[in-house]
């Protein structure tokens, strides 16, 4: 009965190598959805319900994941419809991961911000530092908690 228990549970969390490597490829999926996709239910998968971003520029943006991905659709469609498009760029060396307890970990770092429109070249736009609360599922992360904060605008550093 106790190990039916354990394994309903999932794998503890993972060493600081491996989640720090597990959040890198998690980060990078993120932001190719919610940047250069337009792939609402991926996009959901990836969040934890009680999800939350905070931006320095606009505030709470939202306070739950379906709120979210429901803003997050509208946007994207828009998009679409104008053929803009824009990417993240990690900036390389600046990812710092810390294991939270047994919960989860926390990531920060910094990227780079850029932009297309009807087809043209990327033009580097913008910066920020992020913060983000991973939780862990006992099988993946999910993020629970965004801060986007420090956005500026390119200047050839974070």
């Amino acid at each position: 009965m106790l190990l039916l228990s354990v394994l309903a549970l999932g794998s503890p969390l993972p060493n600081l190598e491996d989640t720090t490597a597990m959040i890198a490829e998690r980060d990078a999926v993120l932001f190719e959805i919610a940047f250069e996709k337009c792939e609402p239910e991926a996009l959901r998968r990836m969040l934890d319900d009680k999800f939350r971003m905070l931006h320095d520029l606009g505030g709470r943006v939202a306070g739950t994941a379906d709120a979210f991905v429901e803003n997050y659709a509208s946007d994207c469609q828009g998009k679409v419809a104008a053929a803009y498009r824009n990417k993240r760029e990690h900036v390389e060396g600046s990812r710092k991961v810390q294991l939270l307890g047994d919960w989860g970990a926390l990531e920060e770092g910094h990227h780079i911000f850029m932009e297309s429109n009807g087809g043209g070249p990327w033009v580097k736009t913008g910066k920020a530092r992020y913060i983000h609360a991973w939780r862990w599922t006992g099988e993946t992360f999910v993020l629970d908690e965004s801060l986007s904060v420090d956005h500026g605008p390119y200047e050839g550093e974070h």
